[in-house]
């Protein structure tokens, strides 16, 4: 038996429990992990809070990073005693050790530790298929990220900087714009005192910007529409503040022939080529040192309700990682 964070029911953090579970052996193209370090998401509150439907009773966590303990029949590319990562479902990353899908796994370079491969899998993947593909950045543009100093904003902010971008990003609080400045974040935006539009005309001379990157959701999808340029992507990746709702597609022809898409790192990785090929590409650029992963802060795996209370919270900046 292994310990793990497991919900009997959705709701606030206190529905979270840490018993103990059954993990059994890995099936054929499977493997089993033995977890070091936990990766804190907010789609791990999705699921917790039921905003995301799951089968319950359900042991949250979607990345995580180990040691493989032993293989199932078909599995010939690793062995145990390797170290990998994932980001992906099925769910299952608060615990110990874990079954998991074997091509959903990702071999991680001996230059890059435990706890940071777990805090940038997730948030670096999805910075890289948001930057390099949903709509590709180019040298000389200027683009507009939310929440800036968060897991994705402050990867996000430095890899577009090294694309030779011009990044605006919105923050919470003046220490939140000092570590988005120190990221890449060229215009930090206090948007609780700032007018995010006004200032997004401003610094861009009137003309909007080409694209916005918006995790937050129903708090600023209108705003972010008004900050693009004609024919500018709405790219909604998120929705911290709550789910957009119905939305009338003449305002996206009243502000000049808008794109939106709601894009998820599934649409990007749904193949193991696709996984590996996007794991590298953040490998790579951490590797270069053009995007650098700070310290995570950690709680132990025990502790996962009160780091949700605090991610929630906004009390946090950057990535979190449990430790089991």
């Amino acid at each position: 038996m292994v310990k793990a964070i497991r919900i009997e029911r959705t709701g606030g953090p206190e529905v979270m429990a840490f018993v103990e579970v059954e993990v059994g052996e890995p099936g054929p193209g499977q493997i089993r992990i033995r977890h070091t370090a936990i990766g804190l998401n907010f789609i791990d509150v999705y699921f917790r809070t039921g905003l995301y439907p799951a089968p319950l009773p359900a042991i949250l966590g979607m990345e995580g990073a180990g040691v493989v303990v032993a293989v199932g029949d078909g599995v010939d590319d690793l062995k145990p005693g390797d170290r990998v990562a994932y980001a992906s479902g099925p769910m299952g990353s608060y615990s110990e050790e874990r079954l998991m899908p074997a091509d959903r796994m990702v071999p991680v370079p001996d230059a890059i530790d435990d706890q940071t491969t777990a805090s940038m899998m997730l948030k670096g993947m999805t910075a890289q298929y948001l930057l390099r593909r949903t709509f590709p950045v180019q040298a000389g543009q200027t683009i507009l990220i939310h929440a800036a100093a968060g897991g994705v904003g402050l990867i996000a902010c430095q890899w577009a900087k090294a694309l030779g971008a011009t990044v605006i990003g919105t923050v919470g609080s003046p220490e939140k714009a000092e570590l988005a400045r120190a990221h890449g974040c060229d215009h930090p935006i206090l948007y609780r005192e700032e007018d995010l539009v006004a200032r997004v005309k401003e610094l861009t001379g009137g003309k909007g910007v080409p694209v916005v990157y918006d995790s937050v959701g129903k708090d600023t999808f209108m705003a972010s529409l008004d900050c693009l340029q004609p024919r500018g992507y709405m790219v909604s990746f998120g929705q911290s503040s709550g789910p957009v709702g119905p939305v009338d597609l003449v305002v996206l022809n009243q502000r000049g022939g808008l794109y939106v898409t709601r894009p998820s790192l599934f649409h990007y990785t749904s193949t193991k080529e696709e996984l590996r090929a996007t794991a590298k590409d953040l490998f790579d650029v951490v590797g270069s040192g053009k995007v650098k992963v700070g310290a995570a802060r950690t709680y132990p795996l025990a502790e996962a309700a009160q780091a949700h209370r605090d991610l929630e919270a906004r009390a946090t900046t950057g990535a979190t990682v449990l430790l089991p």
